[in-house]
């Protein structure tokens, strides 16, 4: 990859990101903040993209508009929908789909986008690779999953929303902005991956979990980000 673009969408995880950036250059657009430079000697646009899909998306087509980055990595943290996946482990996506997509009513499967070719939006083979086997390296005291990466505008704290989150769209975390980053780079044709770092459980404990294990998630994901710049 010649340019790759890194998406967060915390601030403690971008800032760390750009404190190990050198060359930096700084470009503002639809109030996003974008950091080109060099990260471990490669090429990267570091941005927070916010919260939530809209902004997700916005930022990703903003990437591939203006800087020309042919990949993308997204990072940040979830709410693990599996009782093996712990608060602290990270799940790489294989493919993410947009759980609050809902037009059954016209005969759709909950989930999938009218017109789209595809269900799940497939990450890039080589990149989850990478990944997989550079979180075993940097995060030797956490566990790494492969797995489905379930996105919606909707912060998931219910057991049965959880539950039915599992049973029909088979994921394996949720959040907010990795689906429509992932739409955005299958429209555009370029490689991605999602990279989440579980804060909480996506339960009833999720609004007591999230704040205590927020930072610890976002490190786990600085330390494999940087990591897999190195690789690619």
């Amino acid at each position: 990859m010649n340019k790759i673009g890194i998406i967060g969408a915390m601030e403690i995880e971008v800032a760390r990101l750009k404190e190990m950036m050198t060359d930096v250059t700084v470009t503002e657009k639809a109030s996003m903040e974008f950091n080109e430079g060099l990260l471990n000697g490669k090429p990267v646009v570091v941005v927070r993209s916010g919260i939530g899909k809209v902004n997700a998306g916005i930022c990703t087509q903003i990437l591939v508009d203006v800087f020309g980055v042919d990949g993308v990595i997204n990072t940040g943290v979830a709410g693990s929908l599996r009782s093996e996946i712990n608060i602290g482990d990270i799940v790489v996506s294989t493919d993410a789909v947009q759980h609050d997509m809902d037009v059954t009513a016209l005969g759709y499967t909950k989930g999938q986008i009218p017109q789209i070719d595809v269900f799940g939006f497939p990450a890039d083979e080589t990149m989850r690779k990478i990944a997989a086997e550079a979180c075993r390296d940097v995060n030797p005291d956490i566990q790494v999953f492969s797995g489905r990466v379930l996105s919606g505008d909707q912060f998931v704290s219910d057991k049965e929303l959880k539950k039915t989150l599992v049973g029909e769209l088979d994921g394996f975390c949720t959040e907010m902005e990795g689906g429509a980053i992932a739409q955005a780079a299958y429209l555009n044709g370029i490689p991605y991956v999602i990279l989440r770092a579980i804060s909480d459980k996506a339960d009833d404990s999720a609004t007591m979990d999230y704040p205590e294990f927020e930072k610890k998630a976002a490190q786990h994901c600085v330390n494999l980000t940087q990591e897999m710049v190195k690789r690619l």
